[in-house]
């Protein structure tokens, strides 16, 4: 495990860089934050989250990596970042930082302010590096959450602890993860851990021994109980190193790095985008009769109904048999056939209509399990129960309530930046409406496309016409002070000063106005885009018929 601490680096000129990047983006962007510790800008360190990072952490805050793998690799650049999963199991940034001094309450500082960025809400859950300076301080910042070991760092570490074994050997690595990441219950975990080292001789390895010790920071299988949006033994080692290894390797200057971090986050976002697009636009085929796997094509998105319809097909090779009955409680077992001895314990409530598993896989991952399913056919409980369908994998999980914006989801009233992220994703939501029925002919393309252009050319005309009124440049404040709202004073009852205060705070509006303009054309060129690539598809379509006729 690392433990070194106080370490101090000098990064310039690229620290002025950063600092000049910093300045900028909080003048020119609404909702960015950044701070930095100490009295001296180019010695301490930095955190900085844009609107969109803030956004993300709205609606997908409730489990978080917190990358620090720099401190155990060869990175040049002490650089941090806090990401998630959204609600395609995709990631998503909450932040990064720049850390050029390492001391005992750096790592406090980096949390408590990431923390304040995101308006004081802490996650359920933290997955992190096993690193005594960072451990101290998720304990401290951040005792409510349940804190875990990145597993992708412990293999990493164990690869180099153990680089003579694995090289004998090339099979333990696979078989060390594998025993890790497939136990379903502790008893097998337990007995695999000890078929493994006895197998290899290392009963007596200090480096294996401390990771048994503390195995429930670690290994799936003792933290099952907790959220962490694990779909898969392979999202795990895949989302924990976006941004290390060979992307820090290969940035060695500071302002590569800021260049190949933007062009990362906008590739996510993209994709998150196409994600959006394809569920929308693209419905699912669907395996069974049952009226549970429709609802849920309905509300999950692609990936998540696909991992859902995994599990309800697994149902029809995992029977439930009663146990034992107690009051309005049922006890079920359930296991595959021919795998008995991996059985689970299902305990059914009749008049709840709710169940628990002992595998734990939806407190886990937000998944109903296999074995739940299985109860719930028996039971006859042909809906889910909507408990059971958690809002933050489904296709409205970044969408508001109604026609009201709705409050904050950080637990407080909607700041002006804040209200604008939930604007762009309600409009983002609405829109891909148009892409999802104009695909399905020319006909509707050509009218969908009309309406998308006649909008665009009403966002360019309130553009125009704001931007031929006052300007005047408005200070961000840290992308965190609300919006002073309009008192409705005549005119004529204003002195000099009000009367210029007032026109400095039309003028703001209308300098917000502007910006929000320029989301939403954005909005709708990516827009324009996608329908010219499902014209395309459709053309295609339409001439290898057309062939096919005449053959």
């Amino acid at each position: 495990m690392n433990n070194s601490s106080n370490r101090q680096r000098n990064l310039s000129p690229g620290v002025q860089y950063l600092l000049d990047y910093l300045k900028k983006m909080e003048a020119d962007s609404p909702g960015f934050f950044y701070a930095f510790e100490g009295d001296n800008e180019l010695c301490g360190n930095m955190f900085w989250a844009d609107a969109v990072c803030r956004s993300n952490y709205t609606y997908f805050g409730d489990t978080v990596r917190v990358d620090t793998s720099y401190r155990s690799s060869r990175a040049k650049i002490p650089f941090v970042t806090f990401t998630g999963i959204n609600h395609h199991g995709e990631p998503v940034l909450f932040g990064c930082a720049l850390l050029l001094n390492e001391s005992d309450t750096s790592f406090v500082w980096l949390l408590q302010t990431w923390l304040r960025a995101m308006s004081g809400r802490v996650p359920v859950s933290v997955t992190s590096d096993p690193d005594r300076l960072i451990q101290m301080a998720v304990a401290q910042v951040l005792p409510e959450a349940r804190n875990r070991f990145c597993r992708w760092s412990v293999f990493r570490q164990t690869q180099e602890k153990l680089g003579n074994v694995c090289q004998v050997n090339p099979s333990f690595d696979f078989e060390l993860k594998k025993c890790v990441n497939e136990a379903d219950t502790v008893e097998e975990f337990e007995s695999c851990w000890g078929s493994l080292v006895s197998r290899y001789y290392l009963m007596n390895n200090e480096w294996l021994q401390s990771l048994y010790n503390i195995r429930d920071q670690w290994v799936p299988v003792y933290l099952r109980d907790v959220f962490f949006g694990e779909l898969s033994a392979v999202d795990c080692s895949d989302a924990s190193s976006f941004f290390s290894d060979g992307f820090l390797s290969s940035s060695p200057t500071i302002q590569l790095l800021i260049k190949q971090c933007e062009k990362i986050a906008s590739s996510w976002h993209e994709k998150e985008l196409k994600d959006d697009l394809d569920t929308s636009s693209a419905k699912p085929v669907l395996k069974t009769p049952s009226p549970m796997e429709k609802q849920a094509a309905n509300h999950y998105t692609r990936r998540i109904f696909m991992k859902f319809q995994g599990e309800l097909v697994e149902t029809l090779a995992n029977p439930a048999i009663i146990v034992d009955e107690s009051g309005g409680v049922t006890t079920y077992r359930v296991a595959k056939f021919g795998e008995e001895h991996r059985a689970h314990s299902v305990r059914f409530n009749t008049f709840e209509i709710k169940a628990t598993c002992s595998c734990r896989m939806f407190e886990f991952s937000g998944i109903t399990c296999r074995h739940i399913l299985s109860v719930f056919r028996a039971k006859n409980v042909l809906m889910l129960p909507s408990e059971y369908v958690l809002k933050r994998w489904t296709r409205n999980a970044k969408t508001g309530c109604g026609e009201a914006m709705p409050e904050s989801a950080f637990g407080g009233p909607n700041t002006y930046q804040e209200s604008q992220m939930v604007r762009h994703d309600n409009l983002r939501q609405e829109a891909l409406k148009y892409v999802e029925e104009g695909a399905k002919s020319i006909h509707v393309y050509n009218v969908a496309m009309n309406a998308l252009q006649e909008a665009s050319k009403q966002v360019a005309a309130v553009k125009s016409r704001s931007s031929g009124s006052t300007h005047c440049t408005v200070e961000a404040n840290r992308g965190n002070k609300e919006m002073d709202a309009i008192k409705n004073q005549s005119s004529s009852c204003l002195s000099r000063e009000e009367k210029e205060k007032k026109i400095q705070e039309l003028s703001a509006e209308v300098e917000q106005t502007n910006q929000r303009c320029e989301v939403y054309r954005a909005i709708l060129l990516a827009l324009f885009r996608d329908m010219e690539d499902q014209k395309l598809k459709l053309s295609v379509k339409v001439q290898n018929a057309r062939l096919s006729l005449k053959e």
